[in-house]
């Protein structure tokens, strides 16, 4: 049975696709990511509020990159995820 992500692992799909990446097109973390163009906006714009993104404008276009905040959320999420798996969980 296939279940809907949450809201945490959109976020972690959405950073390690950016973590494996550098300078990263919208469209192909929508692709990668596996979203929408309308339901990746609201996390971009979270993303980037709490400074775990960056967006780089070069050429009239715009890029997003992982930051260092980024990539301590995604290790500490991957470190939960391995725990919760390890219970069953």
């Amino acid at each position: 049975m296939n279940s809907k992500r949450t809201r945490l692992e959109v976020i972690r799909d959405i950073l390690d696709v950016l973590q494996k990446n550098r300078n990263v097109k919208i469209t192909h973390i929508i692709y990668k990511a596996n979203l929408s163009n309308n339901s990746i906006k609201p996390y971009l714009e979270n993303l980037l509020k709490n400074k775990m993104i960056e967006q780089i404008t070069a050429n009239k276009q715009r890029f997003f990159r992982i930051t260092e905040k980024g990539h301590e959320f995604l290790q500490e999420f991957n470190k939960i995820k391995i725990f919760s798996d390890s219970f069953g969980l």
